[in-house]
């Protein structure tokens, strides 16, 4: 049950935690390019697809809250039920298709949670792709890779709207 709730504790800091890039196109920053609505106060239910290798390590359906806001160049994400709190690194913008990712290192753990995600009025649906890899804590070399394939969808609750309701 502790592996449990400290995988947890480590997904939800990956998807919270600090880190942000900024991206130069043609002149125009990758941040300006995200829509208004992508901002504001989000219930999310996270549903696992597909996943590989030991299936403890992956919970089979999550419900969240994501606070998404913008100060200068940083995209900050609050999860209110977890505590949780940081910067993502944002990766792509096109219209209303954003990516963003986040690596974190753990003892002796790296995961890599990417979310894809389609905004539509106040909604959103996507994927979140986690890989979980285990290092030796002897000679760092990888002893095993658990992936997993959720599917998101996303509520606004409060914050602008793309069709500016």
């Amino acid at each position: 049950m502790k592996f449990l709730r400290k995988l947890f504790i480590i997904f939800m800091l990956l998807v919270c935690s600090s880190a942000y890039a900024v991206t130069l196109e043609g002149g125009v920053r990758t941040i300006d390019k995200i829509p208004t609505a992508f901002y504001g106060t989000w219930r999310v239910v996270a549903k696992i697809d597909k996943q590989t290798g030991r299936s403890v390590n992956f919970r089979p359906k999550t419900i969240d809250i994501w606070n998404l806001s913008r100060r200068g160049d940083v995209i900050n994400l609050n999860n209110p039920f977890t505590g949780a709190s940081g910067s993502v690194k944002l990766d792509y913008v096109d219209g209303n298709i954003i990516r963003f990712t986040k690596t974190g290192n753990y003892d002796n753990k790296k995961l890599t949670d990417t979310v894809d995600l389609k905004l539509n009025g106040d909604s959103f649906t996507g994927i979140n792709t986690l890989v979980l890899e285990t290092f030796s804590t002897f000679d760092n070399s990888l002893i095993q890779k658990d992936t997993a394939l959720y599917i998101l969808k996303g509520e606004k609750i409060s914050g602008s709207s793309i069709t500016g309701k």
